[in-house]
């Protein structure tokens, strides 16, 4: 064993355990944006641990969303929407750093930050992950974001978020996720990592942190897409169908993954905002409030609807449905813009 290894090995004996907030999945409380009577109540893996992450220190999730109007249709996707980095030391004062994983495993790194109260986020394999039983665990192989809060290498127990909760795993799930006892693989790439600073959290009052959070929303309202993102998805939604019914039901689940439930996620998150904004006293948003919501649950019939088709193979007009949604979208971007823009 090299100096350098030995060194290394003496500082993970010296940080056998670390935590950042003393919370347990027994009993953990989801933010609103995650119950149940949500329309979408997973968003997407990094949008998801970041309500909770904030939700737990004590913050208000809602002020960050003002990203969510800016969602623009990419051609092969929606926006994989997430909280700019810039907007949440703003408002939190949280600051958010890449992780070099120069050792070639998150896991030293980890008990290294989280020994200093950062949260480490981190992609992972959801194969190994039993909060999602029923669809990856120990099914199939599949990269999501999670954020570290808890570690302990002795016990082999790990406390993170992931999707709309707090959680706990341990024991072979442990091994497997950070690739304990593996042999070395030459060819192994670690995945992204990145951890955040929680040490100068901004305290600020409802009303300067309302004050913030539109000062972001108009910064978000001047990069709008030109031209109505939802018009260009159902020009060429017809021959994105008539594709999927040629792939099959498992093709289009990935597609409605990275296309419909971006747009329907992020539309609801967004009403969820406006719906913050006027609880707080802003008026005039209640046009925008419905449009985005007619948005959402416009894109979760044609999530359905989509499904039927491509499982039964029969054609069918999807061109109302989606010419309301971009109606809806037009009308609640003339309404924000009137207000702030």
């Amino acid at each position: 064993m090299s100096a350098m290894e030995q060194r290394e090995t003496a500082e993970l004996a010296q940080a056998a355990s670390a935590r950042v907030l003393p919370i347990a999945a027994e009993g953990y409380q989801v933010h609103a944006l995650h119950r149940e009577d949500q329309a979408w109540v997973q968003k997407n893996c990094y949008a998801d641990v970041w309500i909770e992450a904030l939700h737990a220190l004590g913050l208000q999730p809602e002020a960050m969303l003002a990203f969510t109007v800016a969602l623009s249709f990419e051609g092969d996707q929606w926006t994989f929407f997430k909280p700019p980095h810039r907007d949440l030391e703003e408002l939190y004062g949280i600051e958010v750093e890449e992780l070099n994983v120069w050792r070639g495993n998150i896991l030293e790194h980890a008990l290294h930050h989280v020994g200093e109260g950062k949260l480490v986020f981190t992609e992972a394999d959801a194969f190994w992950m039993p909060d999602t039983a029923g669809t990856d665990y120990r099914e199939q192989h599949t990269k999501s974001t999670i954020v570290i809060n808890a570690v302990d290498l002795e016990q082999r127990r790990l406390g993170y978020f992931h999707n709309a909760g707090y959680f706990e795993l341990g024991g072979e799930d442990f091994a497997h996720l950070f690739r304990l006892d593996y042999p070395h693989d030459p060819g192994y790439m670690p995945f992204f990592a990145e951890f955040a600073r929680i040490d100068r959290l901004r305290e600020s009052t409802p009303a300067a942190l309302v004050a913030t959070s539109i000062k972001l929303l108009r910064s978000h309202l001047a990069r709008l897409p030109r031209e109505n993102p939802i018009e260009r998805f159902a020009a060429r939604y017809p021959a994105d169908v008539a594709w999927l019914q040629r792939e099959g039901l498992s093709f289009y689940h990935r597609y409605a993954f990275a296309t419909l439930r971006q747009l329907g996620a992020n539309f609801e998150l967004a009403a969820s905002y406006l719906a913050w904004l006027s609880a707080h006293g802003e008026p005039g948003l209640a046009t925008a409030q419905t449009a985005f919501l007619e948005i959402s649950s416009g894109t979760k019939a044609l999530l359905l609807k989509t499904a039927r088709a491509v499982n039964t193979g029969r054609q069918v007009q999807f061109q109302e449905l989606l010419q309301d949604m971009a109606r809806a979208w037009s009308a609640g971007m003339d309404c924000l813009t009137r207000r702030y823009g």
